[in-house]
């Protein structure tokens, strides 16, 4: 019985360092929706220099995955669209403030198929349907909202029910690719992967805040050796080159 006890002991023992093993090397990426395309890419140069890490990825609206890492899911590294949500994840004690950076930043952009007749927000009354992410967890929405309130058209639109609300930017921009709303507000990264919408105009940038994309390491990432090393490849010339390309606006 001592013999059947001890081998089990030692099975469970092996299972449990295989398990820490396949884990070893392991990053859990949050990151916001409109990142995702040059997130994916830059994950790959990664891949070149660590073969051996493994960044498992968790793109969508920066609001929800912003309460799923304070909810307890597993997060190293949380890339927001805007401050509000990462400040939100250091308030709640899931990370600290000094690992804090910038990537890089972005511009609102209005998106429709061709022939849509609007070049300005002042237009957009005589639309029937327009796409946002919903302002409450989605950044793009968010400063989609300021603009139209700045600009003194967002009440009459809302009174009108032309808004349609959507999950994240890139299903806003799916709706407009796919003519379901005469436009959508959208990043003007991902303006630049549509199929069939176009940029209709560009939002003026002095009518809502400046898009900036704050990341941090959460405080079970910062142990991690890897995320650390993936942390800092974020920041080196290789990935600030891809969102270039991409688009965005790099700080450096």
């Amino acid at each position: 019985m001592k013999r059947r006890t001890m081998l089990f002991a030692v099975i469970v023992a092996v299972c449990f360092l295989a398990t820490g093993l396949a884990r070893a090397g392991e990053i859990n990426l949050s990151a916001a929706a409109s990142t995702k395309d040059a997130m994916m890419e830059i994950i790959r140069g990664f891949g070149r220099v660590q073969p051996d890490a493994r960044i498992r990825t968790n793109f969508g609206a920066s609001g929800a995955l912003a309460k799923q890492t304070v909810q307890g899911a597993p997060t190293d590294i949380f890339l927001s669209a805007n401050a509000k949500w990462l400040d939100h994840v250091v308030k709640e004690g899931k990370a600290e403030g000094k690992s804090r950076g910038v990537l890089a930043s972005n511009r609102l952009v209005f998106v429709g198929r061709k022939g849509v007749a609007v070049t300005s927000l002042t237009d957009l009354n005589g639309l029937q349907r327009i796409a946002l992410g919903t302002p409450a967890s989605v950044p793009a929405g968010q400063y989609a909202e300021q603009a139209m309130r700045t600009a003194g058209v967002y009440e009459d639109l809302h009174r009108a029910h032309k808004l349609v609300m959507a999950q994240d930017v890139r299903q806003a921009l799916l709706y407009a690719d796919r003519g379901e709303v005469d436009g959508a507000f959208v990043y003007r990264t991902d303006a630049l992967l549509a199929k069939e919408a176009t940029i209709l105009f560009e939002v003026p940038d002095d009518l809502y805040d400046r898009v900036a994309y704050p990341m941090v390491m959460t405080t079970a990432g910062a142990a991690k050796a890897e995320v650390r090393a993936f942390y800092s490849y974020l920041a080196g010339p290789e990935a600030l080159e891809i969102l270039k390309k991409f688009g965005f606006v790099t700080v450096q």
